[in-house]
């Protein structure tokens, strides 16, 4: 039997273990409490990819700040890639052992700068007209009008500022948000 099917009939048996399961399958930003809860979100299938994670992936995790998790979403946006516990350890200035419990449903992926494959994100708060003309879907006229716009109205807060400030389609923002930061 396969480690995620014996999970499976063990949560049939286990109100407990159920209990956990509807909660994080109920709430997508569910706030993990314990080693249990990292148990059941890893046996549903949940892991945080470090190299790619959001704010809102880290403060999933019990024990991560408001404050730490800004530090490693930062450092990583700035090209920083974490390689194992010990690194995101150093990051916070933590002993390694404080993170231990979340090993499992940390996923640690490595990403090639120089690879076509991967995307290059671009601060969009500080980028210049011919760095966002680089990315696919964006023109030399709508890098402009990203420029324009920010110089004129101020930093953009998030994806969803910058969509609706410049007024585009879900389509278009499906297609560049992986190329931007903010």
């Amino acid at each position: 039997m396969a480690l995620f099917d014996w999970l499976l009939s063990t949560d049939r048996l286990n109100p407990t273990w159920r209990s956990i399961q509807t909660r994080i399958q109920s709430d997508p930003y569910y706030r993990l409490q314990s080693a249990q809860e990292i148990e059941v979100a890893v046996a549903l299938g949940m892991r945080i990819d470090v190299n790619q994670a959001t704010v809102d992936d880290w403060l999933r995790l019990p024990g991560i700040s408001i404050h730490q998790a800004r530090s490693l979403v930062e450092l990583a946006n700035s090209g920083v890639q974490f390689c194992c516990l010990e690194d995101i350890a150093a990051a916070l200035s933590i002993p390694v052992a404080r993170l231990q419990p979340l090993q499992p449903i940390l996923s640690f992926c490595y990403y090639d700068a120089e690879s076509p494959a991967t995307p290059v994100s671009i601060p969009a708060n500080t980028a210049s007209v011919e760095q966002l003309s680089r990315i696919p879907g964006v023109d030399l006229f709508f890098a402009r009008a990203i420029v324009q716009n920010r110089q004129e109205r101020g930093n953009y807060r998030n994806l969803a500022d910058f969509q609706r400030r410049l007024a585009l389609p879900p389509d278009l923002i499906s297609e560049i948000m992986y190329y931007l930061r903010f």
